[in-house]
């Protein structure tokens, strides 16, 4: 009995001892171990977390077209083997404003007889349904058409002119000798200063006249058309004019937002008849070359093989450079190398030597 008493005391003690332990534990709990209510939260806010910034990526730049036009380097899905159509359109103040220029490829302008110029339009990559109005062709402008390989449009010519057209066998169009039905006449112009045609009606008449389809290709050097121009050094050219003769002048104006320039006529905006359209340029240049007069009517030997020298216009600024006609085209160089053109429509002009050009 007494073994059993002490066995009963020694659990009593324990168990005692037990409860003491846990109360003692209770009582020593801290409020750093209770949780945490609202009022413990009004200290510093977290931090934000914020997202990685994104890598910076290059503009995608459009994919080049598997073609491009050879005479404007604007890309194309179709290789271009139509034959050029070049046409010959008055500038006397009876036949402006003018029908079609906007369309063309390559626009030369050059002195005809007396202080009047003559424009050679040039269609490849654009239709026009107004082109005019339509004159006579001269030598040089019949040498131009030739090195295109192209069909020549006009309405009558000087003897020398259509020597060099039977010499070397031209496809062309006269309306004076046999060709009316392939041009129209305006009603509100007069005679001579109202005849008109479209490449439609000439792409017709080289079928009717059987003439070679097949095109001998020529082209210009152009900056890829997917990509852009890069920075250009030379002289600021914002505004240009451009002096040929006897007071007439032409000029252009740079448009920062196209990079284009705007074309004038003695200082207005020259507009197309028909659209409205002020007529623009990508590419100016300025050729100065030998003018002789040889006959008593006024009619100019032109020299359009050089080589020369000029100005190359472009995105605002002008460079000096020398010109040759090569491989069928009059084409610019610097330092001896072919300077490229912006994609787009050119204005070439032919000036005599002693002419001045104006740039600010």
């Amino acid at each position: 009995m007494k073994r059993l008493s002490s066995f009963r005391t020694l659990v009593l003690v324990l168990s005692l001892l037990t409860v003491l332990s846990l109360a003692a534990a209770a009582c020593g709990k801290g409020p750093a171990d209770e949780p945490a209510g609202p009022e413990d939260l009004a200290g510093e806010a977290p931090e934000p977390i914020m997202p990685e910034p994104e890598p910076e990526t290059e503009p995608e730049l459009p994919p080049a077209k598997p073609y491009i036009f050879p005479l404007t380097g604007i890309g194309t899905d179709e290789e271009a083997k139509a034959r050029p159509i070049v046409v010959l359109v008055e500038n006397s103040p009876k036949a402006r404003p003018q029908d079609g220029l906007h369309k063309a490829d390559i626009v030369y302008e050059i002195l005809a007889e007396g202080d009047i110029t003559r424009f050679v339009a040039v269609y490849q990559s654009q239709e026009a349904d107004v082109i005019g109005p339509v004159r006579s062709l001269r030598p040089y402008f019949a040498e131009i058409g030739h090195g295109l390989d192209a069909l020549i449009v006009h309405a009558g010519w000087s003897q020398e002119a259509i020597n060099y057209v039977h010499k070397h066998k031209l496809a062309h169009f006269d309306q004076v000798y046999g060709d009316d039905k392939y041009y129209w006449r305006d009603k509100s112009r007069k005679a001579p200063h109202n005849l008109y045609t479209k490449t439609e009606l000439i792409r017709q008449g080289a079928l009717d006249k059987k003439y070679r389809e097949e095109w001998n290709a020529v082209s210009l050097l152009f900056y890829p058309d997917n990509l852009p121009v890069p920075e250009l050094a030379g002289e600021p050219a914002r505004s240009v004019n451009v002096h040929y003769i006897g007071g007439y002048y032409v000029g252009y104006e740079y448009e920062e937002s196209t990079g284009r320039y705007r074309r004038l006529l003695l200082g207005e905006p020259h507009k197309d008849k028909t659209s409205g359209e002020q007529l623009m340029a990508d590419n100016i240049l300025v050729l100065r070359a030998k003018h002789r007069i040889v006959d008593d009517v006024g009619r100019r030997q032109v020299d359009v093989t050089g080589p020369g020298e000029g100005l190359l216009i472009q995105k605002g600024v002008m460079r000096p450079i020398t010109w040759e006609r090569k491989d069928g085209l009059i084409r610019p160089y610097i330092d001896g190398q072919e300077a490229p053109l912006v994609p787009g429509q050119t204005w070439v002009h032919i000036i005599p030597e002693n002419s001045k050009v104006e740039a600010e």
